[in-house]
């Protein structure tokens, strides 16, 4: 019996316990930092047995803060344990000094653990953040003070490992250092351990590359990242893949990609994967059943045009060297965009009050990837957060369990063929003035002979727009998710999701699941995962002016059991801005629940004075999956 037939023998006898859930149950919350919930006890205290808090942690228990980009992985020796992450923003806040809320720690990546299949998680950070003072810190060794993109990925022998971008300067410069590093977490007792211990004890983080340290993103700055590990029991066992897109300040970007062979420990020097192109992002790693390796992404080659395409690069060496790149297939990117037209009253953001660095803001008449009050606002009125960076997602698989085919997975988010139209504004999400729906394409490599199968609709809805796909593999079942606007009241191909023809925003969006048995030549129906219908256009970003969803969600599996996680909004506080005399498009629809004073001797308002107050509660949500 060969290794992987082994593997593929002790997975059918153990892999799904029949008292985990195959299907959507009750959602389960992944950010436990509600007050009276103590969700965020360290994760130290769970790997060695001796209670561990600081100051940064007791504030994230009480915060009711924002978590997005949600990251979730199950461990394949055990389905029981699954590890979450997010860009954790819990320990922004701790007091006001003046009027103006402090941070008292930064935005970083949570440590969400689970030992009971997603039933219920414990909330905590990945050690390394400023403040942390435990025996752990040390063995962070990273040198930045914020942190996100979290990515997340098991070996097949107790490990996982957790990736990340980060860029604030420790000592509060303007610089961003622009680095990517990977954490590694261990079972305490070894390879031999328990595996309900698998991933409990922090090992360390290792930089895989530095960024150029110039302010404002002006030098090298490393960003989207993507983390696999092969799990194959072949010549490549055990070993990390991790990917990033590379930001340069002259305007170039490529995609890069570093291993490491001593389970997380050091890393190669990276590999440059593309050549030039006008914009790159979301790569994705695949490893499939013989141990080769599939960089794909997403590109845009000519300046002002929305035609896009996915691209791949290939290795069969274990990651020592990769082919030229391959353009697997164009499509009409879906981009919500529209034109800077800031009001007449600009209150300008405290960096104290949101130092999160996730907005985009231009002079009147830029372009703008999101919009909302004040100096965020846009011609045609509406209020809605950006569709990542380039626009479409495009996210890819493969089945390392799978000892026959070579295959690799791809959905992406892109305009359904036959559904553009003249928006009648600026705003458009297929170029300025043009409207589309977007959809969720699936389309399967075939890695032996280069061939594609012709992208197909995995859900043709009438309704509704389907953005941020993510698909998972291992074990022969083939899962997919996404977010799903078809119960959104205000649905138009004219509009942003959750947008009423006047601007006022509403509960837009779900997330659904489908499966397929069959490698993809069909889908069965999809399934509503979510309970709750939530408001993704809360102003919760940029001193409470702008909306921020996230640039993905997640989903992993193995086998027949499979999990997804998202961003949702169901737990925040409606209210309306002070600030806004009088009250904007959207009827304080977006609006969130926010103190301030005004002094009439400064001219000025104050920061957000009760930040726990639930105007801010952005959380990290999951549950089982088809």
């Amino acid at each position: 019996m060969t290794y992987k037939t082994l593997l593929l023998a002790c997975m059918a006898a153990f892999v799904i316990p029949l008292s985990i859930a195959q299907t959507p149950g009750a959602d389960t919350r992944l950010t436990n930092d509600s007050p009276g919930t103590s969700g965020y006890i360290s994760a130290f205290t769970l790997a060695t047995g001796t209670a561990y808090t600081d100051p940064v942690l007791s504030e994230c228990s009480i915060a009711r803060g924002r978590q997005n980009e949600p990251a979730v992985a199950v461990d394949p020796r055990n389905v029981s344990v699954l590890i979450g992450s997010s860009n954790d923003y819990c320990g922004v806040y701790s007091t006001v000094v003046n009027g103006t809320p402090v941070p008292l720690g930064p935005i970083w990546l949570g440590y969400y653990r689970s030992e009971n299949g997603g039933t219920s998680f414990q909330s905590s950070l990945v050690p390394g953040y400023p403040g942390d003072v435990s025996p752990f810190a040390s063995l962070a060794h990273i040198r930045t003070a914020s942190s996100g993109d979290p990515v997340i990925a098991w070996d097949n022998h107790g490990r996982v490992f957790m990736g990340s971008e980060s860029s604030g300067d420790p000592a509060g410069t303007k610089k961003t250092f622009g680095d990517v590093w990977v954490a590694r977490y261990v079972n305490p007792a070894g390879e031999g351990g328990a595996s309900i211990n698998d991933g409990k004890q922090f090992a360390g983080s290792e930089i895989v590359q530095h960024g150029s340290s110039a302010p404002n993103l002006l030098g090298n700055f490393q960003d989207k990242t993507a983390l696999e590990v092969d799990r194959t029991g072949g010549p490549c066992d055990g070993t990390v893949y991790f990917s990033w897109v590379r930001f340069s300040g002259n305007g170039g970007v490529a995609a890069y990609l570093s291993r490491s062979t001593d389970h997380g420990a050091t890393f190669s020097q990276p590999t440059k994967l593309t050549e030039s192109v006008q914009l790159l992002q979301t790569p994705d790693i695949a490893i499939t059943g013989n141990g080769h390796v599939y960089i794909t992404w997403n590109e845009a080659r000519v300046a002002g045009q929305t035609v896009d395409a996915v691209a791949y690069s290939k290795s069969t060496d274990c990651g020592q060297s990769f082919s030229r790149p391959v353009t697997l297939q164009t499509f009409t990117r879906y981009r919500p965009l529209d034109v800077s037209s800031p009001e007449p009253i600009s209150i300008p953001a405290s960096s104290l009050d949101d130092p999160s660095g996730e907005e985009e803001r231009g002079a009147p008449g830029a372009i703008s990837r999101d919009c909302g009050d004040f100096d965020t606002h846009c011609n045609a009125g509406y209020t809605f957060f950006r569709v990542d960076a380039l626009g479409t997602q495009v996210r890819s698989t493969a089945d390392q369990f799978d000892p026959t085919n070579e295959f690799v997975y791809i959905v992406y988010d892109a305009s359904k063929p036959g559904t553009l139209v003249s928006t009648g504004t600026s705003y458009g999400s297929a170029g300025l003035g043009v409207g589309s729906q977007a959809g969720i394409f699936f389309t399967r490599l075939d890695g032996a002979t280069g061939s594609h199968t012709t992208p197909v609709l995995v859900d043709n809805q009438a309704v509704g727009h389907q953005i941020y796909p993510d698909v998972s593999a291992d074990g022969g079942v083939l899962h997919l998710l996404w977010w799903d606007s078809r119960n959104d009241a205000f649905y138009s191909p004219t509009r942003p999701i959750g947008n009423s023809a006047t601007g006022v925003t509403g509960p837009a969006l779900d997330v659904f699941a489908t499966t397929s048995t069959n490698h993809g030549d069909s889908f069965a129906t999809s399934t509503r995962v979510t309970d709750v219908t939530s408001n993704p256009n809360f102003e919760q970003f940029s001193n409470r002016e702008i909306p921020f969803a996230g640039d993905y969600l997640w989903i992993t599996s193995m086998g027949s059991f499979s999990y997804g996680a998202w961003t949702d909004w169901r737990n925040t506080v409606q209210g309306t801005d002070p600030r806004e005399t009088p009250e904007d498009e959207d009827a304080a629809s977006a609006d969130v629940h926010q103190c301030r004073t005004f002094s009439t001797s400064l001219g000025a308002w104050s920061g957000d004075l009760c930040p726990h107050a639930g105007g801010i509660d952005q959380d990290i949500f999951g549950d089982h999956t088809p």
